[in-house]
């Protein structure tokens, strides 16, 4: 599994910024905090209460009010992301919400049930969490507990450093397995104009990078293997 490597060396974010300032910010992708943010990118990117996307390793129960014969219980998702199933074998159900795995069970027995009334309890699964480095005086991995904004998040991980560049505050977020969506906020600007209702909400497995150095240009879409470019990742 992954782990944010908390120590960023000064030679590693010169090469990053380097990498960085050469590449030109799409209109999309604008610094947000600012007069000049474009309003619909932003409600897309802050999209509200995302559903946990089920992964390798969750387990739940599986109950059939009418038929308990097929119940099951703790019911582990493989490394491969297939679960095994009585009565109808594997299903890969990994990247699936609980409504879209109900779905995809009960599409599955209705080739031997009749319209199978089905519900799903999960029972052990990781909880959501953000991650903050960089710039702060108390980086690493923490929970997120109910709406957690931007900012917060910088207070959380115990405010900006002395050498911290408020203004270019960047929230990295997975989009899918080969991308990740990159966006720099200004939070010195939101926080002195008291404007903060640009200020975005985290989602689970979200990154906060606070540079040290000028980070004046990002692209909006990051491969996730050349991530490491921009934030140095170990296992």
């Amino acid at each position: 599994m992954k782990r944010i490597l908390l120590g960023v060396t000064v030679g590693l974010l010169a090469a990053a910024a380097l990498s960085i300032a050469q590449n030109a910010i799409p209109a999309s992708a604008k610094t947000i905090g600012s007069s000049s943010a474009d309003s619909s990118n932003q409600i897309q990117f802050q999209e509200r209460n995302p559903r946990y996307a089920i992964r390798a390793g969750d387990s739940f129960d599986i109950n059939f009010e009418l038929s308990p014969e097929f119940n099951q219980t703790a019911v582990v998702v493989q490394p491969d992301g297939f679960i095994t199933l009585k009565g109808v074998g594997d299903i890969h159900v990994a990247g699936e919400t609980v409504p879209q795995l109900i779905k995809t069970l009960h599409d599955a027995y209705d080739k031997i049930l009749n319209d199978p009334p089905i519900s799903v309890v999960m029972k052990d699964f990781e909880k959501p969490y953000f991650t903050a480095i960089g710039q702060l005086n108390h980086p690493g991995k923490y929970d997120l507990r109910g709406d957690v904004t931007l900012t917060e998040a910088v207070a959380i991980a115990g405010g900006f450093t002395e050498n911290a560049k408020h203004s270019q505050v960047v929230l990295f977020r997975r989009v899918n397995d080969d991308w990740t969506h990159a966006q720099i906020y200004n939070v010195k600007g939101m926080l002195k104009d008291g404007n903060l209702h640009e200020d975005p909400r985290l989602h689970p497995g979200d990154m906060v990078y606070v540079p040290q150095n000028t980070l004046s240009k990002i692209k909006p879409f990051i491969p996730n293997s050349g991530l490491g470019a921009y934030v140095p990742i170990t296992r």
